[in-house]
């Protein structure tokens, strides 16, 4: 049975329709709250372009909080990581001094407003160092969990579960005492992601293992077990060391409910549809209730216990699992559906102000728009901007050095191409180029990597990239509409690398698959590979620029582990961006391009996601047309190929 909301608050019997609700049966309705991947948008506030935002924002779930605690008796409310990084905000903080010692972070101030019951750390909390991160954990008034995360002499680095003992109310109005075990996890690739970091310092194992290990002595002590899963869901075989290993997780015995994240998406719902083991609609992992509430403050995940009481022992009888959105897109446009807490705007709001004066200073100038809504259909500008940056600020580092013979190539993907919301791209027009800009050019905070690598690696790494599209056929004419993208496959998976040239040709199937393991020996999507003009030499070692997570086998692209990295810079790949522009003063040419698609044997046509805005830009160019409206506020265009 699928309770409803309704039936849940007003107490709909479910004697009819469950039998082991026996007559007599003592019940407690409990509401679980989850907020994860966060990401310092703390206010519904777009520092990039300046503006507020309805889509994002703890300022907005708060107010879905305060609406669910009010609807039930009972409830608690657990963070399930990705805190204190992701914003303009979360790097202005992260600043050496802005942060004091027995001062409270921004987001913890808000955070503790909320009152929060518990916590788990998520991958993006180690980007600034460990450091930095105990003195941001110091300023929570609720506690953190994580059960594979160990200092390298054995101890946790913060406990791997906690019993919350909690008084709530019966049915019948009797009061009584539950004990509400938690559990935490991490993706363990932290050590390959944050190397730099926590190298020598921490060490992660894998989360099912840790599982396997804590559960059980934690399921004696609690009534309900509650795991936090900073882990999204792959249904394919378990191996160790898996990323997205909520699914996975949810099969071992003792856990009563499931929160995860990590992956950006929304569960319940139809990104799941289909997977074995998943119900995308009831919201189970492995008939475990499980939910994930978007990114950035979108939703708020919920998950409705009826535990009843049989021979002294309480157990889940029933269930009802939800994702709550701050808003929906009607007609492609925003429109809000809850309303903003203005204490947590005010616990915020120096840093908030601090952070607009800081990102508002001006950096450089150029002479053409810096947008990236063509990434995806050949190079653009705005990444451009970002190798040629990347290549600029590496060629100082090297040329006393023992590389300095060698060519320097340049990677970086497109984090802002449209991915999971309309809004997300850059679009910068000529003029004066400000902070928040280049931030909005590279958004994460990585650190600037340099690896030396041969020819042939070159030609791999392209490959792996080339993952995110789909094979098309070309025997299907221009009448059949074929997909271009694959929507599983983020943007920031894509790796478009500078100083060289080379053709992407979709009519072959991808080399390697999700998890970068080579899937097709024979065949190749990169073509016309060339080199100062002529076909690279597989032989000939280069430098690549790129950042610490790629480096350090991020996205699982081949022949990238850590081993072959030659420098690891002290600043971050944004800096790199801003220097370059305080050096060049106006940029007054784009860079050229990097690739194109190799046309077909025949015409296609290829359909694409993205926004009006993108529509107002192909004015004039015969080869892609708008289709109409699409989900989620995307609008649809095809490119005619061929």
């Amino acid at each position: 049975m699928h309770l409803s909301r309704r039936g849940f608050l007003l107490g709909t019997s479910l004697l009819a329709v469950r039998p082991a609700l026996a007559a007599g049966d003592r019940t407690i309705r409990l509401r679980l709250l989850e907020t994860s991947d966060l990401h310092m948008f703390v206010a519904n506030y777009d520092y990039y372009h300046d503006k507020q935002d309805d889509t994002v924002g703890l300022s907005k779930v708060a107010t879905l909080i305060a609406l669910a605690r009010g609807e039930a008796r009972n409830s608690l409310l657990f963070d399930n990581g990705d805190i204190i990084q992701g914003s303009p905000l979360g790097d202005y903080i992260a600043q050496d001094g802005h942060l004091k010692q027995g001062e409270t972070h921004p987001m913890f101030a808000a955070m503790n407003l909320l009152r929060y019951d518990a916590a788990t750390l998520g991958n993006h909390e180690f980007n600034f160092g460990l450091s930095f991160l105990d003195l941001s954990l110091a300023g929570a008034k609720f506690p953190f969990v994580c059960a594979n995360l160990d200092h390298v002499d054995g101890r946790s680095y913060v406990p791997p579960f906690l019993v919350l003992k909690r008084e709530f109310t019966a049915e019948d109005g009797s009061r009584h005492t539950l004990r509400i075990g938690v559990i935490g996890f991490v993706p363990p690739q932290i050590m390959e992601w944050d190397r730099t970091h926590l190298a020598g310092k921490v060490r992660t194992t894998d989360i099912v293992e840790a599982a396997r290990k804590h559960v059980p002595v934690l399921q004696r002590q609690c009534d309900v077990l509650v795991a936090l899963s900073h882990s999204g869901i792959d249904t394919s075989p378990a191996k160790t060391g898996f990323e997205n290993a909520s699914f996975h997780l949810a099969e071992v015995p003792g856990i009563d409910v499931i929160f995860t994240g990590h992956s950006h998406r929304v569960f319940p719902g139809p990104d799941y549809a289909g997977r074995p083991g998943v119900d995308a609609a009831r919201g189970t992992l492995a008939g475990i209730p499980a939910v994930m509430p978007g990114f950035w403050g979108s939703h708020l995940g919920l998950i409705d216990l009826v535990l009843t009481e049989q021979s002294g022992a309480w157990r889940v009888a029933e269930f009802n699992v939800e994702a709550r959105p701050v808003y929906r897109r009607e007609a492609g446009r925003v429109k809000s559906l809850t309303g903003v807490d203005t204490a947590v705007i005010a616990a915020i709001a120096p840093a908030h102000q601090a952070t607009i004066d800081w990102v508002e200073q001006p950096v450089g100038q150029v002479a053409y728009s810096l947008n990236s809504y063509f990434s995806m259909l050949g190079s653009e500008p705005s990444l451009g901007v970002v190798n040629a940056a990347q290549t600029w600020y590496t060629a100082e580092l090297v040329k006393d050095g023992k590389y300095a013979s060698l060519p320097i190539l340049s990677a970086a993907a497109p984090f802002k191409a449209g991915g999971l919301s309309p809004d997300s791209y850059v679009d910068i027009p000529p003029g004066p180029v400000a902070l928040r800009q280049v931030a909005d050019l590279y958004v994460y905070a990585n650190t600037l990597v340099v690896v030396k690598i041969t020819g042939a690696q070159v030609a791999e790494w392209l490959e792996r990239s080339c993952g995110v599209f789909n094979q098309i056929d070309p025997a299907k004419g221009e009448t059949v509409v074929q997909p271009l993208l694959r929507k599983s496959v983020p943007t920031y998976n894509f790796d478009v690398i500078s100083g060289i040239t080379y053709r992407i040709d979709l009519t072959q199937p991808e080399r390697y698959d999700g998890g970068g393991k080579l899937l097709n020996a024979n065949t190749h999507r990169v073509v016309d590979l060339r080199f100062d003009g002529k076909p690279i030499n597989p032989a000939q070692e280069f430098l690549v620029v790129t950042n610490n997570y790629r480096s350090d086998g991020g996205g699982s692209f081949p022949g990238l582990d850590g081993s072959n990295v030659v420098l690891r810079a002290p600043d971050l790949n944004r800096d790199a961006v801003q220097r370059y522009l305080e050096a060049k003063g106006t940029l007054q040419e784009a860079p050229p391009p990097t690739w194109s698609f190799l046309p077909p044997s025949s015409p296609v046509t290829l359909s694409f996601a993205a926004n009006e805005r993108f529509g107002e830009l192909i004015a004039g160019r015969s080869d892609i047309t708008r289709i109409g409206q699409g989900l989620d506020g995307f609008t649809d265009y095809a490119l005619r190929l061929g």
